[in-house]
């Protein structure tokens, strides 16, 4: 099995990616494969609404010029995702928030690929604002119909400069449990593939408020 960890920090070893490492610490103690990718890092253009995803269905973004389309990939052939970013503003980075919208609608538009993938966010904040962003990242978990394991607490650690989360110690052991519930929550979709029926897909149903 294998998890990829979307790192939306600008700065590619800053609390995001400390925050991640402790939550694929535990995944790797149980055998599950992690690798984390640094979105922040990026220049990732903002979807522009044109719906060609749609109109294709060839699982790619149209927008050329960033690494957009073989993250999707990565995101589609794993069995669990990760998405971890700072807080900006009350809210996730821009570079992240930019790649979650056209990853997820690219998802959409060719059948949903990370329905019942098991997902998990994290945020990492100097001081405030961490719950905000870490309810913004679990809007497309939810959207796509993800599993998602939970901590002992909301998954938000705090730091200022890169390294100072391992000074939360409250923070480390949410990161902790949270690798060790979705190693757990893993192993038991795996093992339970050939013994339990999953449900089936239904087709969206879209509501117009406005006609």
């Amino acid at each position: 099995m294998k998890v990829v960890a979307l790192n939306g920090s600008p700065k590619k070893e800053g609390n995001t990616y400390h925050a991640l490492k402790l939550v694929c610490e535990q995944l790797e103690e149980k055998g599950i494969e992690t690798e984390i990718i640094s979105v922040g890092l990026k220049n990732v253009k903002a979807c522009t609404g044109c719906n060609m995803c749609f109109k294709n269905k060839d699982e790619k973004c149209v927008i050329k010029g960033d690494d957009v389309n073989l993250w999707i990939q990565k995101m589609k052939e794993a069995d669990g995702i990760i998405l971890g970013s700072p807080v900006h503003y009350a809210a996730l980075s821009a570079s992240m928030k930019s790649f979650l919208d056209r990853a997820f609608y690219v998802s959409g538009a060719n059948g949903n690929l990370f329905r019942h993938k098991v997902g998990a966010s994290i945020a990492a904040v100097r001081r405030s604002g961490g719950l905000p962003a870490f309810n913004e990242l679990n809007n497309y978990l939810t959207y796509s119909e993800m599993m998602i394991p939970t901590s002992n607490y909301w998954n938000v650690i705090h730091g200022t400069m890169p390294g100072d989360v391992h000074k939360d110690e409250e923070g480390v052991q949410i990161m902790r449990v949270l690798g060790k519930n979705m190693a757990y929550l893993l192993q038991l979709m795996e093992n339970g593939k050939d013994k339990v029926e999953a449900p089936s897909k239904e087709s969206k149903i879209m509501t117009n408020f406005v006609r």
